[in-house]
């Protein structure tokens, strides 16, 4: 068998964003990388089994996992909760692969390890037939896909949203959410007149170095027509086009446009910083809108697709896909719990008890959903038209190279265009490999 190995060593770090479900992925690329075909997996074995995700943060995944059990009471699951931040989901997820162990039965992971996962054997590839991937959104369904073949269910999806405060654009006189950059900092100059306003900032998403900086800047490369790679992997991210997605960012932090302590902000930041009444944007996953809901901006919000340079602008392809670890046991139950966790009556549970993000394309044409869920619409449009971050087996080395330029860049400590002129060279060494 043909293996290459892959001996970087990264650091990186990501959010997990809401429930235990919804991530935006790093990690690094060791050991080694099969170039076999997929082999069928033999699904063989009852018995207890246990599911490996983020920090329950709602009590949504537990309470689907008391659904089953009770079900199934000889094949119960035991939810093992890991850290809140991707970075170490990753790492102990590698952890427990690189040891063979069979402690780690489902993996709740990010759209962009399924490549990573697949190719050095750590998951197992799955039945396609056996799944509803034909109602799923399509972008979604090739999020699970490796060489052809699925090694990953889809359990939730996810697109960014701009979150903004409608009580306040409509009292400063706007109507409408703004759909380019130059009308949102616009719109801000005129929010922040308001002396309820005065002491607000305009906008955030997420700038620590971390996968959610990755997840950014993508969103500002390709709202304003650039990319990092092209469909085959190549690099192409030292361009005029990333340049001004750039420096976007870049001027936000110099003009306050977003404010300086934003540069510390993973998901959970920003959104307790827009609930607090201190942003009057803010880019973030869906999973905000029920926990704003419930917090001191209730029915004082609204949602509207990303802005970009000259129109709306392209959110990342985010979400959780269900994975089976090669090393586990009783893989006959694990494939029922799959079937049963990402299934489409769980999807809606998620939807309405956790904003998050459904697979399933009915649910986003369901009115009497969109009734009670008005952002649907908006969230539909962001996933379907979400471009994915790059869908390299060695992706940890490359959003660690993002990460460590952008933000320097960011900091001060380069100008964009040496930072995209070095991640370009950085991103070529590492699709070299």
């Amino acid at each position: 068998m043909q293996k290459i190995r892959t001996t970087r060593v990264l650091q990186c770090s990501a959010t997990l964003v809401a429930a235990g479900l919804l991530l935006t992925a790093c990690g690094s690329s060791g050991g080694s990388i099969s170039a076999e075909p997929a082999q069928k997996t033999s699904f063989k074995g009852r018995g207890p089994i246990t599911y490996v995700a983020g920090k329950d943060t709602t009590g949504t995944v537990q309470t689907i996992i008391n659904r089953w059990n009770k079900l199934h009471p000889k094949e119960k699951v035991t939810f093992i909760q890991l850290p809140t931040d991707a970075d170490s989901q990753r790492q102990q997820m590698i952890q427990n692969a690189e040891t063979k162990s069979d402690a780690y039965t489902v993996l709740a992971t990010d759209v962009v390890w399924t490549s990573e996962f697949a190719a050095h054997q750590w998951i197992e590839p799955l039945p396609a037939n056996q799944f509803p991937l034909s109602k799923m959104l399509q972008p979604v369904v090739e999020t699970a896909k490796y060489r052809g073949n699925l090694y990953a269910v889809p359990a939730s999806s996810n697109g960014g949203m701009l979150f903004y405060r409608d009580d306040l654009l409509k009292k400063a006189g706007i109507s409408q959410a703004p759909s380019t950059w130059a009308e949102m900092t616009a719109d801000c100059a005129k929010v922040k007149k308001l002396p309820e306003a005065k002491n607000m900032s305009c906008y955030a998403g997420q700038f620590q170095k971390y996968e959610g900086l990755t997840v950014n800047f993508a969103e500002a490369v390709n709202s304003a027509g650039g990319r990092i790679t092209d469909a085959n992997g190549t690099p192409d991210v030292d361009t005029p086009q990333a340049k001004k997605g750039l420096d976007f960012l870049v001027n936000s932090f110099k003009d306050k446009t977003i404010p300086k302590e934003a540069i510390t902000y993973q998901e959970e930041d920003g959104r307790q910083a827009f609930q607090a009444g201190k942003l009057v944007f803010l880019n973030n996953w869906p999973y905000v809108y029920s926990l704003a809901q419930k917090s001191e901006i209730a029915d004082k919000f609204a949602v509207a697709p990303l802005p970009g340079l000259n129109g709306p602008g392209t959110s990342s392809l985010g979400g959780s896909n269900l994975a089976l670890s090669s090393f586990a046991k009783n893989k006959a139950t694990a494939l029922d719990f799959m079937k049963f966790f990402s299934s489409e009556q769980s999807a809606s549970y998620f939807l309405k008890n956790a904003s998050l993000a459904p697979p399933y394309a009915d649910l986003y044409n369901d009115a009497a959903l969109d009734k009670q869920y008005p952002y649907l619409p908006v969230l539909k449009q962001s996933i379907t038209h979400a471009v994915p971050r790059p869908r390299v087996v060695q992706y940890g080395d490359v959003t660690s190279a993002i990460q460590q330029e952008v933000y320097a860049a960011l900091t001060g400590r380069k100008s964009s265009a040496q930072a995209l002129k070095d991640l370009q060279a950085d991103l070529r060494k590492l699709t070299a490999q």
